[in-house]
């Protein structure tokens, strides 16, 4: 979470993409969930082969995940795992290891235990959702009983507790946190955001949320020779 802007940092790949093909602009939005496929790699000590995972959690969290073939993680590093995936438009596509859906599933395990133990119902303590609310709470204890003590940012505060966080606001709120904005100001944005239906994702009616793996992508080495499964 510190090393980079991932947000940003995505958004400009996406935007350079699309600037050299628009097509892509169709094209991948129209993808289904759990979309696919695997490109070449050539293994080095600290990135061996197996499967990259982009999944989206039950919390409405996006979270990356480099798995191995033995089902373990290779690194944590989300900046590290986005720069595994980079293709060219001529990159081929080479058959998926046999182990992949093992390894995806194994980092679904991974992602979901990791979001449980470290950040509970808010998420991560490095994410935009899990920051605003500790400090939004903190503010309105400060004002508590003062003029600036309002129910619409205590309403704020519960929405955020209670519902995920938009995209959209998550990457507005980080670019603020990072930018080192006030806690007064944060509130202002934030009950602004609510005001607009653009701060959570209520869903009163949802089933019970579910993690969804948006796509993957398996590493795998041309010249390697794939171990026959024995049943």
């Amino acid at each position: 979470d510190t090393e980079v802007d991932l947000a940003s940092y995505a958004y400009q790949i996406w935007k350079n993409a699309i600037d050299r093909n628009p097509e892509l602009a169709k094209i991948i939005p129209a993808m289904p969930n759990v979309v696919y496929s695997t490109r070449p790699h050539k293994p080095m000590i600290n990135q061996p082969e197996g499967a990259l995972l982009y999944l989206r959690t039950a919390e409405g969290n996006d979270a990356l995940a480099w798995m191995d073939k033995n089902g373990a993680s290779v690194t944590e590093s989300q900046f590290a795992i986005l720069k595994a995936a980079e293709c060219t438009p001529e990159t081929p596509a080479l058959p998926r290891h046999q182990q992949h859906h093992e390894m995806v599933a194994a980092g679904v395990k991974l992602i979901v235990e990791t979001e449980k133990s470290v950040g509970g119902q808010l998420g991560r303590p490095s994410g935009a959702r899990f920051r605003t609310y500790e400090r939004l709470k903190a503010h309105a204890e400060e004002i508590k009983n003062t003029l600036f003590d309002i129910p619409e940012l205590r309403k704020a505060i519960e929405e955020i507790y209670r519902y995920p966080l938009l995209q959209s606001a998550t990457d507005t709120l980080n670019r603020q946190l990072k930018s080192g904005i006030s806690n007064q100001a944060l509130a202002e944005l934030v009950m602004s955001l609510r005001a607009d239906a653009r701060l959570c994702r209520v869903a009163e009616d949802v089933e019970s949320n579910e993690p969804q793996v948006i796509c993957s992508l398996g590493l795998k080495d041309e010249n390697g020779v794939e171990e026959e499964t024995v049943s």
